[in-house]
């Protein structure tokens, strides 16, 4: 398979106040929720780096379109990784999260291993990591 990974889908139980989140809070541009005139299609896309989008979804639609039994969310299945390039954008970064409603659930630190981290959840308990890693090259 050569990676193409275009989309990442969050499941989410409240579309609009997700989108608020990210929209509002995060400041992820977007052109808000879209499909709400089919069933099972509403969903609100927003632009990352060339050539990737994050989505979300309500959880329930994603569970007819895939045809697999709704579950109950896990907070540890995954997290999405989003790297700054330094100490002082990580704290920005969590400051702005935490304001957007989110909860810090690892405030940011030093790492073992050299760089500086820290975690928080989305209104549906989606894990992020906000890190500076001073091994890669800075981020434009």
């Amino acid at each position: 398979m050569k990676p193409r990974v275009t989309v990442i889908t969050l499941g989410v139980d409240h579309l609009e106040t997700s989108l608020r989140f990210y929209r509002d809070g995060l400041g992820l541009p977007t052109e808000g929720i879209i499909g709400e005139e089919f069933e099972h299609g509403a969903v609100a896309f927003f632009d990352l780096q060339p050539g990737l989008k994050l989505a979300i979804w309500n959880r329930k639609d994603i569970a007819h379109e895939a045809k697999v039994a709704l579950a109950q969310p896990g907070a540890t299945e995954f997290t999405l990784g989003h790297n700054v390039n330094s100490k002082a954008e990580v704290d920005q970064v969590m400051a702005q999260a935490e304001a957007a409603g989110a909860t810090i659930t690892d405030p940011a630190h030093d790492t073992f291993w050299g760089g500086y981290s820290g975690h928080f959840q989305d209104p549906d308990g989606h894990l992020w990591e906000v890190v500076w890693n001073p091994q890669w090259d800075p981020i434009k």
